[in-house]
């Protein structure tokens, strides 16, 4: 006797519940009633003024996120819209920098414009939005400011200009773990301006200093130490005010660089007036 077909086997209903749909997660965003006052300047050589705006956005949202819902809301009307630097918006470019409520950056510390989120506000809050303010940054229109005077800067030396052949091995030429971690510490600078800003004398010694000793910090950059120093300093002033040590400057940079680069980028250019250039070559002895 064959045996039944596998073919031939009943099929059994199966008795259990089908399982229901797995329900969309939840948003636990809350939802902000805001009112803002965003400075409107529609070029270089018009006067300003403020213009208020309502809108609602969940507090998740990134502050240019927010600007963007104002935006769409003013394209839809037919109004002009807002205009504003961004990039990346990963707080790495610099490209973003807004003063929000007196503050460069905003209310959160060690952050950019662009990391900024809504839940650092409060439902009901007037937001007041203005553009860099510095005679060396000025306004192209509404929040955007021209920040070419830092790019003059480090034409002036912000760079090492030794031909130094094909790379060498990590390990070739000893640096001192402190030495390179200050220079990096220098080198995460991404120029937003903040510093200038938020400056009283709207000095660029934070920025100047920084670009300075990320490469003066540096077996590199010794060669060009002392000329690097005096010309980026040189034509920093002739954009900028004086440092006077208000350390507004580190208090609002969104990458926390320290004032004490200022000492040292001021210590070399001191000491740049006074080298024989002709014996940087000399090793010290004694």
């Amino acid at each position: 006797m064959s045996e039944p077909s596998k073919t031939d086997s009943p099929t059994v209903a199966s008795d259990a519940p089908a399982k229901p749909a797995k329900p969309a997660p939840a948003s636990h965003a809350n939802m902000l009633d805001l009112k803002l006052k965003v400075w409107r300047q529609a070029g270089p050589n018009t006067h300003g003024h403020f213009e208020e705006y309502t809108t609602t956005v969940a507090d998740d949202a990134s502050f240019l996120e927010m600007l963007d819902y104002v935006n769409e809301d003013l394209i839809t009307k037919g109004d002009e819209p807002i205009s504003f630097d961004h990039d990346c918006r990963e707080g790495i470019c610099g490209t973003c920098g807004l003063m929000i409520d007196g503050q460069a950056h905003g209310p959160q510390k060690g952050t950019a414009t662009c990391q900024l989120h809504m839940r650092k506000f409060n439902s009901g809050d007037e937001i007041t939005i203005e553009p860099w303010r510095a005679a060396g940054f000025p306004i192209i229109k509404d929040l955007v400011v021209n920040r070419a005077a830092f790019d003059r800067i480090i034409e002036a030396g912000g760079y090492i200009s030794i031909n130094t052949g094909a790379p060498q091995d990590a390990n070739q030429i000893p640096i001192p773990k402190e030495a390179a971690e200050s220079a990096m510490d220098a080198a995460a600078c991404i120029g937003c301006g903040a510093c200038v800003a938020a400056c009283p004398n709207s000095a660029a010694n934070l920025f100047t200093s920084a670009k300075i000793n990320h490469l003066n910090l540096l077996p590199q950059g010794q060669a060009e130490r002392f000329t690097r120093t005096e010309s980026m300093v040189e034509k920093m002033e002739e954009f900028f005010g004086s440092c006077t040590n208000y350390g507004e400057c580190q208090e609002a940079c969104p990458k926390e660089i320290s004032i004490d680069f200022i000492a040292m980028m001021n210590r070399d250019y001191a000491k740049s007036k006074l080298v024989n250039l002709r014996r940087l070559g000399q090793k010290k002895s004694g």
